[in-house]
């Protein structure tokens, strides 16, 4: 994050960039507020947009000047969380943890955040709380989820919090039935670091290369898309991909549509009413009801090991609010995956 940071006022204080495109979710905080200040259209991805607007003071009302941002939200990956759950047979019996960051504290929020998703749900709820970027020790938590018996495990964390988590659990013998960790079940080398164990992991899901959308400049497919990445990367696809890809559609637009790139104002003015539609779906501006944001589909998923060329596969079993998503599986409990 530092270095994004950094890179980027070198691009508003020093080159005096026309447009700033950002695909540092944490970044964006700080680099919005500068490019508001001297007047950047600026456009960003990749976190949700509770944590990109509300750190800034601001509310979906009020917005910005001249930043804008596509992602979906915090509390459509808990509602999801909690449509997965409700396919288990479980106790309803949830212990969370969660990192101590802006986005960590927007999911641990006891009204807006998972405890009030899990509550309403009809879930009980067994605190972990917050934990600091460079803990190693989760036994504590291992301890308290076992004893309360909690079939599912939840929170925000990065891969090396969680894996610690899972190793801990394993060591004590504590198997819950779901574990759905917001981040953490991101990208497929986590899932692989876990081994035999990483089997069965629910997540949110961004963008998979079945998505049946688009690129509005290439006119790739999701899946060509992802073919091409991996001919290139000799690596796995990664849900960050599309987003990556979407933000620069998002960007040449504006520049094509306002008739001239150089003026800010123009392309600014473009950004408040985009209706694209991208290889992550429609990123609509002009019809949304939070200044700055357009919200994106956000669907929820399992990795299951896999027979084909990736020993891992994420395969959607909820699509409430991503309807263009098939849904290939229900959920499995975890002892049974």
């Amino acid at each position: 994050m530092n270095r994004s940071i950094s890179a980027g006022n070198e691009l508003i204080l020093c080159d005096q960039v026309d447009l700033l495109l950002i695909n540092d979710g944490d970044a964006a905080v700080a680099l919005g507020e500068i490019a508001d200040l001297h007047g950047i259209p600026t456009m960003s991805t990749m976190q949700p947009w509770q944590a990109w607007m509300l750190p800034r003071g601001s509310n979906p009302e009020q917005g910005f000047p001249w930043s804008f941002h596509f992602f979906w939200g915090a509390d459509d990956a808990m509602s999801t969380f909690v449509r997965l759950w409700d396919q288990l047979d479980t106790n309803k019996s949830v212990g969370d943890f969660y990192l101590d960051n802006p986005v960590g504290q927007a999911f641990a929020d006891p009204a807006m955040g998972l405890p009030g998703f899990m509550e309403r749900g009809g879930y009980s709820r067994i605190e972990g709380g917050m934990f600091k970027i460079d803990a190693d020790d989760y036994s504590a938590q291992v301890s308290r989820f076992r004893d309360a018996s909690a079939d599912i495990v939840t929170g925000f964390g990065f891969p090396p919090h969680w894996i610690t988590f899972w190793n801990q659990a394993g060591q004590a013998g504590y198997t819950p039935k779901a574990c759905t960790f917001a981040a953490a079940f991101l990208f497929p080398q986590a899932i692989e670091a876990m081994g035999a164990r990483g089997d069965g992991m629910t997540t949110e899901v961004w963008w998979t290369p079945n998505v049946p959308f688009a690129s509005s400049f290439t006119g790739q497919s999701a899946r060509e898309l992802a073919d091409a990445w991996e001919a290139d990367s000799n690596a796995q696809w990664v849900q960050t991909l599309g987003y990556s890809h979407a933000l620069f559609e998002v960007g040449l637009n504006a520049l094509v549509q306002s008739g001239a790139p150089k003026d800010r104002a123009a392309v600014r003015d473009v950004f408040a009413t985009t209706k694209l539609d991208t290889v992550v779906g429609p990123v609509d501006f002009a019809s949304s009801p939070i200044r700055n944001v357009a919200k994106t589909q956000l669907a929820g998923g399992q990795w299951r090991k896999s027979s084909g060329k990736h020993a891992f596969e994420l395969v959607i079993t909820e699509n409430t609010l991503a309807p263009d998503l098939r849904v290939e599986s229900e959920t499995i409990a975890l002892p049974k995956v």
